[in-house]
């Protein structure tokens, strides 16, 4: 029977990347002591720097995309209640009902 591989989030990733970037202990610790392979650890490790730059280069941007998304969404939304709620009226007005 095979042994299906654990799943780590996010923020776990991120904190023990991130550790191992301050460099208070050493990658072979972290992983001990989060319980992961020394390997993971360094591959989270190098993410981290090769992301970081796209960070700094989107700045606010994202958050901005992200919220006129949400905004263009719902403008979506609203229309198509606009249009259910005056087929309903329409349709309840219908003779012979």
């Amino acid at each position: 029977m095979t042994k299906s591989p654990k799943k780590f989030d996010a923020a776990f990733k991120a904190k023990a990347a991130l550790e191992a970037l301050r460099e208070d202990a050493t990658v072979p610790q972290l992983a001990k002591r989060r319980d992961v392979h020394p390997n993971q650890i360094y591959f989270w490790k190098k993410q981290v720097l090769d992301n970081v730059a796209s960070v700094f280069a989107r700045g606010g941007d994202a958050v901005a995309e992200g919220e006129e998304e949400r905004e263009r969404e719902a403008a979506k939304l609203y229309a198509k209640i606009g249009q259910l709620t005056v087929e309903r009226d329409f349709l309840a007005r219908r003779p012979g009902r």
